[in-house]
């Protein structure tokens, strides 16, 4: 009969510095299907690195390696991988079961790195009942003997129904009850056709083989058969299909399999993974209060500046230079209600306009009186500076043209004269002049040193003609149209002032300003404010995206067997890097998700304590999120890289 497994000429060096181990010379070997072979020798003889190289685990550095009549020295590690997936089985000395999970999940391990079943857990299950263990199937291996973890390990090796069972020392760490019990099972697999091949340093269980190659300094020394092979059926694999068949992490069954292990990882060192997760949820958290108190800051800027209006140009009286002396503002240029119509008529660049006049006030209602500031404005003030009353109406254009004695107050003269009265069509003295209330001007804070809200608004004409005794506007308020002309129509209307005052070039008698430019100005703060308080809070997420590759460091050197054994049973470098880095985004994506909940909280406590403006946006919250994720990949990735990279024999011998 043909072999199944064939080397010719294989040997195997390993270096050590500059100090060369001869493991094996000159090896050739047969087995044929349904052997049953024991490999013995001292330690250091080259029997466990015989077995090693049979089982895809290692490769020869000269000879060929032939199996079902291929040769396949030559392969890439991952098509090694799906042959070990596929075509053989593992029986350790160490058992090397996932401790953090049960029986029955250590036994479906192998179905994650190839074509999965049509029943996984079916499949495992039956394996478990084969091997004895169906009462235990959902016991942790720390609640088994030694003797049942490694029947786990068989039931493991078997639930993919491979050509060859690989078993490395396998009664090493039993008791001598345990041992037997462990060698009946797989002489029974032989005996139901199965090709076992086992390394053993003891005489009493090399009995149990039909046949028993005796290694010393690397080579072939005695082989021996003690007993005819048992008649099996030829089992039939198609190599070309294992081998070529191209398997993707990010498959549905696959993907689930690696995110089942994560999360399962993850909760097996709830306190580890918590203290990584940490500094993820800190990081978020700052983010997300910052930039809270930073949208804050910003939205009530935003309020205060619709004050101002847009697309706002602001005349006012300078003052202007006599023989090298400075006079009083306002001293040369004096505005008139025939300035504001010239400036009206600069169409269609002008969209509002309205001149204003201020002053000092005493306010007397009742027993209560107030000093305040009183603003004589036109018609189109109250939607250019946003004071267009929430309870009442501002005046109309026939009350300002007959001088009505009419007025509208902000919330602060509400507060001083009237406490919880309701205060329209309430008569007032203004410099003991009676005036009726027929409005009450929007909340707007504090501007600069001033509080906006303690003022009255009465049209212009009175103000001029009946409380200030003055013949001339000291100020006009332009609207322009489109921000895109701001700067020419500015120049016009300074052209029409100078001409319609006779000014020279240099006389400083008045200016304009563009209060877009103050808008702009305060907008850049407090966007630099956002940004710095964001910059602040992600240094957190960085600091906390550091421990978690330390943690994933440590956990890469705990796990070096755990990650030997994937490796043995199928798993390709990009299933553990996937499992790694998925490893790293549950716990930054937790604890982004509990930053979230966290920094939304803290929010919520400094503006209900504190009485800070705050404001949690959805693009902080994305941001935030976005960016725990990506700290758990930048910093998952190098530990996921080192723990691919790991070689599986090596893992596997770790201490």
């Amino acid at each position: 009969m043909a072999a199944i497994v064939e080397l010719k000429n294989t040997s195997k060096i390993y270096r050590m510095g500059k100090v060369e181990v001869h493991a094996l010379r000159d090896v050739s070997l047969s087995i044929e299907s349904g052997e049953f072979v024991a490999i013995m020798g001292p330690s250091g003889s080259g029997k466990s690195t015989l077995l090693h190289i049979l089982g895809f685990l290692d490769r020869p550095d000269a000879g060929e390696y032939i199996i079902s009549g291929r040769n396949i020295s030559n392969l890439s590690d991952d098509e090694l991988a799906a042959l070990r997936n596929r075509l053989v089985g593992f029986v350790f000395q160490q058992f090397h079961l996932l401790k953090r999970v049960s029986a029955l999940e250590n036994v479906k391990l192998p179905f994650i790195y190839g074509k999965d079943a049509k029943n996984i857990r079916s499949a495992a299950y039956d394996r478990i009942c084969s091997v004895g263990l169906e009462d235990r199937a959902s016991h942790w291996p720390n609640e088994l003997s030694g003797g049942q973890q490694q029947r786990v390990a068989i039931a493991r090796a078997l639930v993919k129904d491979p050509l060859i069972i690989f078993a490395d020392e396998p009664t090493g760490n039993l008791d001598s009850v345990s041992e037997h019990e462990i060698m009946h099972i797989l002489k029974d697999l032989n005996a139901k056709g199965k090709t076992i091949i086992m390394v053993t340093h003891e005489q009493e269980i090399s009995e149990y083989a039909g046949r028993v190659i005796t290694m010393r300094d690397g080579k072939i020394v005695s082989d021996e058969k003690t007993r005819s092979k048992l008649e099996s059926e030829k089992a039939v694999y198609d190599l070309d299909k294992i081998i070529s068949g191209k398997r993707s992490v990010w498959q549905g069954g696959e993907l689930f399999g690696h995110f089942h292990q994560a999360v399962k990882s993850v909760l097996s060192n709830k306190v580890r993974s918590f203290l990584s997760m940490l500094g993820i949820l800190v990081g978020v958290a700052s983010v997300i209060a910052m930039l809270a108190l930073g949208e804050g800051a910003t939205s009530s800027m935003q309020e205060g500046l619709k004050s101002l209006g847009s697309n706002l140009l602001s005349v006012r009286a300078g003052s202007a230079k006599v023989h090298g002396a400075a006079s009083g503002t306002g001293a040369i240029t004096r505005f008139t209600f025939d300035d504001v119509e010239a400036i009206r008529d600069v169409k269609p660049d002008v969209r509002k306009i309205s001149g204003i006049i201020s002053g000092s006030v005493q306010l007397v209602y009742k027993n209560e009186n107030w000093n305040t500031r009183i603003e004589g404005v036109g018609l189109d003030y109250a939607e250019m500076r946003a004071s267009v009353p929430e309870t009442g109406r501002w005046f109309t254009e026939e009350e300002i043209r007959k001088r009505e004695k009419v007025a509208v107050i902000g919330i602060t003269v509400l507060e001083k004269l009237f406490a919880d009265e309701n205060p329209i069509n309430k008569t007032i003295k203004i410099n003991r002049i009676n005036f009726r209330i027929i409005g009450i001007a929007p909340q707007k804070g504090f501007g600069g040193f001033r509080d906006q809200d303690d003022i009255v608004y009465i049209p212009v004409t009175t103000a001029m003609y009946r409380v200030l005794g003055k013949d001339y506007l000291e100020g006009i308020y332009v609207e322009v149209s489109e921000q895109d002309v701001m700067d020419e129509t500015q120049k016009k209307i300074e052209e029409i002032i100078k001409k319609r005052h006779r000014l020279y070039e240099d006389e400083d008698s008045f200016n304009i300003r563009n209060m877009s430019e103050i808008q702009d100005m305060i907008s850049s703060t407090t966007k630099t404010m956002s940004l710095l308080l964001g910059c602040i809070a992600a240094i957190s997420l960085l600091v906390g995206g550091i421990g978690i590759m330390n943690i994933m460091l440590v956990s890469v050197t705990e796990r070096t067997r755990e990650i030997g054994l994937r490796k043995a049973i199928g798993a390709r470098r990009a299933d553990v890097m996937m499992q790694f880095l998925i490893e790293a985004i549950v716990m930054s994506l937790t604890g982004g998700l509990l930053g979230i909940i966290v920094g939304t909280g803290t929010a919520f406590l400094l503006s209900l304590f504190a009485g800070w403006t705050t404001k949690v946006s959805i693009y902080s919250v994305v941001l935030a999120t976005t960016f725990s994720v990506v700290v758990g990949v930048g910093f998952g990735l190098w530990p996921a890289k080192r723990a691919a990279e790991l070689n599986a024999v090596d893992a596997l011998r770790y201490e």
